[in-house]
């Protein structure tokens, strides 16, 4: 199997420190999210606890979250203290936004003012389309930040052909960002179902119920092991620069992770 650069992302909660201490490499780097019910000083405050302990660390920065631009500016100052060097931009899911930002645009402008382009920020993308968004104006809206991004981190996806459809189809059309696949890490499936539907990709779960042959590829029994999918991901023509890790929490690292950085 193709050895992937992976990132593993986790969920702000307590007690996650400790259990990503006694099983993975502080040489790892760890993407900490911002859900809606949590807010951004929970974020923080686990990204900044975790780079104390020597991982890399990229906070979710949610454009809605945010309260102001000074809220910001304070960010990137805490960000730049503690040697974290990236951080991944997006709208976030609040119907209104708390401050200045409604979308990552704007965000990402004044990320790279606020920090000099010293801070790189990575931005989403969305292979089977975003249920509030047309397609044409998802293009346009990274054609607009690419020149201020530094990688392209996809929505989970079950279909590694849809992945490769996804990033041949940026190339063409004059986004030239590193794709990076968003990948489900190994987890019971009802677990899985549930989570997936509190974060967004309920349309991937049922495109995943309706391809019985590719849901037995990628469940063993109850539990939905990602390895196939990323043994797919690893194409001849090289379009998948890296794997985001959707962790849901569980820390015990995969078996083709092994060595990765």
């Amino acid at each position: 199997m193709k050895m992937f650069p992976t990132r593993i992302e986790i969920i702000p909660s307590t007690g996650i420190a400790e259990k990503l201490v006694a099983a993975v490499p502080t040489s790892s780097t760890l993407t900490i999210t911002c859900l809606p019910h949590h807010g951004m000083a929970r974020t923080m405050r686990s990204a900044l606890e975790l780079r104390d302990l020597g991982y890399d660390v990229v906070p979710h920065l949610a454009a809605r979250a945010l309260e102001s631009r000074g809220q910001l500016a304070g960010i990137v100052r805490d960000c730049e203290a503690a040697g974290i060097t990236e951080v991944f931009a997006i709208g976030g899911d609040a119907q209104q936004p708390a401050g200045p930002y409604a979308s990552s645009l704007p965000l990402i402008e004044d990320i790279a003012e606020h920090s000099g382009g010293r801070i790189a920020a990575g931005v989403a993308g969305y292979p089977e389309g975003h249920p509030a968004v047309g397609s044409l104006d998802l293009l346009d809206d990274l054609l607009a930040k690419q020149h201020l991004a530094a990688r392209i981190v996809t929505q989970m996806c079950f279909s590694a052909p849809d992945i490769h459809n996804y990033a041949a189809l940026l190339q063409r059309e004059g986004v030239h960002l590193p794709v990076w696949a968003g990948v489900a890490g190994s987890v019971p499936r009802a677990k899985l179902l549930s989570l997936a539907t509190q974060i967004g990709v309920g349309s991937s779960m049922k495109f995943l119920g309706k391809q019985k042959t590719l849901a037995r590829k990628l469940f063993l029994g109850d539990r939905y092991s990602p390895e196939n999918l990323v043994t797919d991901l690893a194409g001849p023509d090289g379009a998948i620069a890296g794997i985001h890790l959707y962790s849901f929490n569980n820390v015990q690292l995969p078996g083709w992770m092994a060595g990765t950085a």
